[in-house]
């Protein structure tokens, strides 16, 4: 399974991304090999020039860069409430499970009414006097991924609470007991004991949560999907594209080799520089 699930598709991509290819045209799969055109480097060549997809990568950049960091952060405080003693823990822990595991699609489109110009967001910030007109949140480029950072991270945050309630409840409680002896208050123990504490799931966070954000799809979709605007497409969006708009394959798979190469290099330096902050 492991052959025919991963591997077969992972070393076909990579031969695919050195070709010319559209598998539409293949009309007989015994003479597979005269409907693909070697082409070496070309569609790397292609995809520097390519200004669509340098944009997506920026804009995922942009995704991981803010999402991650807030979801982890948030979700950890939240976490560190949700373990100590509170009225209805329960609940609230499933209040903020849920939308880790309800449809994107719907969540999508609750947060596309939520930033609709006549939508609860400009009401409410207009009745606070932060601003005197509705924003077009969905509309304007430089407002169009508000509303889909806020749905990545607020989908986030179930999944980054449960893994940390599960590293706090591994915490020993004599750690906490010492410290408030020696009259450490509350946010000393946080900062000197469960961060360090938790530091390895940290670790573990930020590699799942950016490699998730780096192919990223339906999030962004459910806001880009039939608006003609390309401000802020994801990489997976434009391989995607590529694939099944413009059938080029070969081009696609280029792309994904591209997307491969970004996880392995950011997955690798947080590997180099967990030295530094996650304590074992």
């Amino acid at each position: 399974s492991y052959i025919l699930l991963i591997a077969f598709p992972f070393f076909l991509t990579l031969i695919l991304s050195f070709t010319k290819f559209n598998f539409l045209k293949v009309r007989d799969l015994a003479k597979l090999g005269k409907y693909i055109s070697w082409i070496g480097l070309g569609n790397f060549r292609d995809i520097l020039t390519d200004r669509r997809f340098m944009q997506s990568i920026v804009n995922t950049f942009v995704y991981a860069f803010t999402t991650v960091p807030v979801s982890i952060v948030v979700g950890l405080v939240i976490a560190y409430l949700l373990n100590s003693r509170i009225f209805l823990k329960k609940p609230l822990r499933l209040a903020f499970f849920i939308p880790y595991i309800s449809s994107i699609v719907a969540l999508g489109a609750v947060f596309k009414f939520l930033f609709r110009e006549d939508g609860l967001v400009n009401r409410f910030l207009m009745n606070v006097g932060w601003i005197t007109a509705p924003l077009r949140w969905t509309v304007e480029p430089s407002l169009s991924k508000i509303p889909i950072i806020f749905l990545v991270i607020w989908t986030s945050l179930g999944y980054v609470m449960i893994i940390y309630m599960a590293a706090l409840q591994n915490v020993p409680r004599s750690l906490y007991e010492a410290a408030t002896i020696d009259g450490a208050s509350s946010f000393q123990q946080f900062t000197k004991i469960t961060l360090p504490m938790v530091s390895p799931t940290t670790f573990y966070l930020v590699i799942v949560r950016l490699i998730a954000i780096f192919k990223i799809f339906s999030s962004v979709n459910v806001f880009t999907m039939g608006s003609s605007i390309t401000s802020n497409t994801s990489i997976v969006q434009e391989i995607y594209s590529s694939a099944f708009s413009t059938y080029a394959h070969g081009y696609a798979s280029a792309q994904s080799v591209v997307l491969l190469l970004i996880i392995i290099l950011f997955t690798a330096i947080n590997f180099a520089g967990q030295k530094k902050w996650v304590h074992y």
